[in-house]
């Protein structure tokens, strides 16, 4: 997919920011005195919504698309995966233009794209920015900025989140969560894959497809590329038993991924995926747990996200 230029924004373009309230956590009733500080004093027009209960994410997210389509503005999400990920698939729908003010644990999707993890860094990134088009990927009609799965990997997502509300945010907490649900028994899916007009059947213990070149980098995978060139990446995992689990892990950790003999991968612009047997089946995106119908297709998105990001020279990134 062949993507538009950067461009710059008015500077009086009005700013929409979607809030996480993080259940009145500390830190993020900083975060919020920080963006409405560093946007008053720029005198940037702006609107804050501060939300606690994320049923009302998706509604409020809209809201904010339709106001920033009215006055040619901005929306932004701030928060973590999932606020990022519901504020965007809003922002694309409504084709309007789209920041992020990081709050997650991995921030892949701003880490690739060199916005500052640090608040206020981030809040000038909508002052002073580019809009850059970036590719998303779709499963059926919901949005990933950085992947998608099912089968193990929605599980661990899903102990993953429990243990992190009884023992805290860290990615010590994380990686302890991981290990544990990799080391619990788990079935394998037998998955009907068509793509290109072929068709193949595996099993396998997960699916994840890919849209983040920097994700795959990390784990040692050379469909990276193939994401920066507008397609996306198919891992399949089938190692079997708990001990070709850990190597697969191990392998993953070191950036020596794509030496698995229990893992293949290939790059693809759409593919359909057919479980055998269900209903129904729990994928994840970017984070997030939920239940679809299949079949399942995995494409690139027809249009892509109008994204903030910083000018060349003031690109920070994270470390």
């Amino acid at each position: 997919m062949s993507l538009p230029s950067e461009r710059t924004v008015s500077p009086q373009a009005p700013i929409f920011v979607v809030m996480n309230a993080g259940s009145g956590d500390i830190d993020a009733q900083k975060r919020e005195t920080t963006i409405r500080e560093i946007l008053s004093q720029a005198g940037r027009p702006h609107r804050l919504w501060l939300v606690s209960d994320l049923c009302q994410l998706p509604a409020t997210a809209r809201q904010a698309v339709e106001l920033a389509l009215q006055q040619q503005g901005i929306v932004v999400a701030a928060g973590g995966d999932g606020t990022i990920n519901t504020v965007a698939q809003a922002a694309l729908d409504g084709g309007c233009l789209f920041g992020v003010l990081p709050q997650g644990t991995f921030n892949y999707f701003s880490r690739t794209h060199g916005i500052p993890l640090d608040t206020a860094e981030a809040t000038k990134v909508l002052l002073h920015g580019l809009v850059r088009p970036v590719q998303v990927g779709l499963i059926n009609d919901r949005l990933f900025l950085v992947n998608a799965s099912l089968g193990l990997y929605p599980k661990l997502l899903e102990n993953r989140e429990a243990h992190k509300q009884k023992f805290g945010r860290t990615r010590l907490v994380a990686f302890l969560s991981a290990l544990m649900t990799l080391l619990s028994p788990h079935r394998h899916l037998v998955l009907t894959l068509e793509e290109g007009g072929e068709r193949q059947v595996m099993q396998t213990a997960t699916l994840m497809v890919e849209n983040n070149a920097l994700q795959l980098e990390e784990v040692g995978l050379s469909e990276a590329s193939a994401v920066q060139q507008g397609e996306l990446a198919a891992i399949v995992v089938k190692a079997k038993g708990v001990l070709q689990m850990l190597s697969v892990v191990a392998r993953a950790a070191l950036g020596r991924l794509g030496q698995a003999d229990t893992v293949s991968t290939f790059s693809f612009t759409s593919l359909t995926v057919r479980p055998l047997r269900q209903r129904r089946i729990k994928i994840a995106t970017d984070g997030e747990v939920s239940w679809l119908i299949p079949p399942l297709v995995f494409r690139v998105a027809p249009r892509p996200l109008l994204l903030m990001v910083p000018m060349p020279e003031t690109k920070g990134g994270a470390s």
